[in-house]
């Protein structure tokens, strides 16, 4: 039976073979991140790797975040770093997906540490870190986006349908009008000039109704003399 000194010498010189192994594969990626994250033996999925990254204790699916992070965390349509962007399921995601925003690069990209996405030479099951993900809604709401395919920071995949963002903060009326949880509709000129309009015709209304009142006065007045 070998010496326990012995088997801790293999045990160090495989796990210095896979990590060399590690670093050649980056190293045949030019600009790749350091993606892969090896302490979750036989992979993670999405929902257990972001609640150990932020420690935000939501259940459920993660289409079930949103609607479960209601009156518990602040919901938004604007990224913050740390929070959670939020897919409700859709097409061949029946169950959704939470990735967390790592890095906002501008208004219309960030980037995200997530598991479990599949992808050219991705293991279903893989952190990636450091994942591009831009907003094509119309409106910048951030409630539709493409993820960047694979290793490719220049591809990237279909649009996909999102809820928003849940940020690692505690829900409060303050934040609930700060964030608007919708996007705002925008309104136009001519809708916009309707209160207006509103306003300077109560006036007039008023008068038409009081003068029947003013000239019953008029003629009891006059009656009396």
């Amino acid at each position: 039976m070998p010496a326990p000194q012995a088997q801790a010498a293999r045990s160090d010189s495989r796990q210095d073979a896979r990590s060399a192994s590690v670093r050649s594969n980056a190293a045949m990626r030019p600009g790749l991140r350091p993606a892969v994250q090896r302490s979750f033996a036989g992979g993670i999925s999405c929902v257990p790797y972001a609640r150990s990254i932020t420690g935000m204790a939501i259940s459920g699916n993660g289409r079930d975040w949103w609607h479960n992070a209601a009156g518990r965390y602040a919901r938004g349509q604007r990224p913050e770093t740390g929070s959670i962007l939020s897919f409700p399921g859709s097409g061949g995601m029946a169950s959704g997906h939470v990735a967390v925003v790592s890095r906002i690069v501008h208004a219309r990209m960030i980037e995200i540490d997530h598991a479990n996405w599949g992808g050219p030479g991705i293991r279903r099951g893989t952190v990636m870190r450091g994942i591009n993900v831009i907003d094509v809604s119309d409106d910048n709401s951030w409630t539709r986006v493409r993820v960047q395919v694979g290793w490719d920071g220049s591809t990237y995949g279909r649009e996909y349908p999102t809820h928003g963002f849940i940020h690692n903060r505690p829900a409060t009326a303050y934040a609930a009008v700060e964030d608007m949880v919708r996007p705002v509709s925008y309104t136009t000129r001519r809708d916009a000039a309707r209160p207006q309009q509103a306003r300077n015709t109560r006036p007039a209304t008023a008068a038409r109704q009081a003068q029947p009142a003013r000239r019953m006065q008029v003629a009891q007045a006059s009656a009396r003399r």
